[in-house]
């Protein structure tokens, strides 16, 4: 290509591309943009209300400081918070990407120790439970990985890492199959998030009231307010009396 033919080619793109930069930000505003997988965290800003330049989230089982995460869309508002995984390297990315929160690099489980965890091809679906990784390892999705990972209960990590004084506007729980032993590890009396998401798998609207998960937050004060596809969403009660 003669040189001519390339300076034509680059005066075009400067003339399409500003155009099209507009176009995408009058279409997808940035206020609106969503980073979790099914847009979690647009629900979550339109349950906490007026947006909030500042607040403190915690995230077990945050996968990436941006891909699928439910927080980023309120890290990159001044938000900041406790983000748990035990994927390797997590820290290392977190702290990269998102170095005003506190990453945690263990599993989150109902009793300290040690459980065998599940790497697969796609990150976004390693697991401790031995049955989940058996459904998924199915198709395009392969286990390539089986290792012995510490794990702690969640309470005892809050005790450890959350500043003194400090309020947990959110907490968010999708460990792809140990969800409700998360939930059963932290201490509800004295970490008492005003809101908090877990991933509950193949629950329809109908039986969130039976599920184990709900019944248990619902012994400790917490109720259902909304739903994604696979993320429900439980409300502080004392807070928001139905």
């Amino acid at each position: 290509m003669s040189t001519d033919t390339n300076q034509t080619a680059f005066a075009g793109t400067t003339q399409w591309w500003p155009r099209l930069k507009q176009t995408i930000r009058d279409w997808i505003p940035l206020g609106r943009l969503s980073y979790s997988q099914e847009g979690e965290d647009l629900i979550l800003a339109r349950l906490l209300g007026a947006p909030a330049t500042s607040g403190f989230f915690v995230d077990v089982g945050a996968h990436h400081p941006v891909r699928f995460s439910n927080t980023y869309y309120f890290y990159r508002r001044g938000w900041c918070g406790i983000n748990v995984d035990p994927l390797p390297g997590t820290e290392h990315r977190f702290r990269r990407l998102r170095p005003r929160d506190i990453t945690l690099e263990c599993g989150v489980a109902v009793a300290p120790g040690v459980l065998t965890y599940h790497a697969f091809n796609e990150p976004a679906l390693n697991t401790f439970s031995a049955e989940e990784a058996a459904k998924k390892a199915q198709g395009e999705y392969r286990v390539i990985a089986r290792t012995q990972v510490p794990v702690r209960r969640l309470d005892d990590l809050l005790n450890q890492h959350l500043p003194a004084g400090t309020a947990i506007d959110f907490m968010t729980i999708d460990a792809e199959g140990l969800d409700f032993e998360i939930v059963q590890s932290n201490d509800w009396q004295r970490y008492r998030p005003r809101f908090v998401l877990v991933e509950l798998l193949e629950t329809g609207l109908a039986e969130i009231a039976a599920h184990p998960t709900a019944l248990f937050l619902a012994d400790h004060g917490y109720r259902a307010c909304a739903k994604s596809v696979n993320t429900v969403f439980f409300v502080d009660s004392r807070d928001a009396p139905a």
